[in-house]
């Protein structure tokens, strides 16, 4: 059966293999999917990825993060804008997640960023997910 949204998809395996303690966990690749992950490796939520191929399927396999405790970095991880409902913010109501603690992603004009670059660069945008 088809997905009928690829970035909650991926993101519920995230928070799945996360909260099981998985080492890694293997997502399909898409551009928007890769780009997310990088920012993800930048903020410091998840280890490593790299881009792979299994059985002719383009894969990026994401090694999760945890502390010295075995307790996950991402502790959630949710998608805000759906295919139903887009969710659009200027970069003036750019909310906040966590009081600064968590991280919004934001797809805008300029790229797929962060939701306080995307403040820093005065672009608004469609606000795909946080993470905290």
């Amino acid at each position: 059966m088809a997905v009928s949204d690829p970035l909650a998809d991926m993101l519920t395996k995230i928070r799945n293999a996360s909260n099981a303690r998985f080492d890694k966990v293997d997502i399909s690749n898409s551009k928007l999917k890769l780009e997310i992950v990088k920012i993800l490796k930048n903020e410091g939520f998840v280890k490593n990825f790299k881009k792979m191929s299994q059985d002719g399927d383009a894969l990026i396999r994401i090694f999760l993060k945890y502390d010295d405790k075995m307790k996950p970095i991402i502790h959630g991880i949710s998608r805000v804008s759906t295919p139903g409902r887009r969710i659009y913010s200027g970069y003036k109501k750019m909310p906040r997640i966590y009081n600064g603690y968590g991280t919004l992603i934001v797809s805008t004009s300029a790229g797929v960023t962060t939701g306080k670059k995307a403040a820093e660069k005065r672009v608004g945008g469609e606000i795909l997910c946080s993470v905290w």
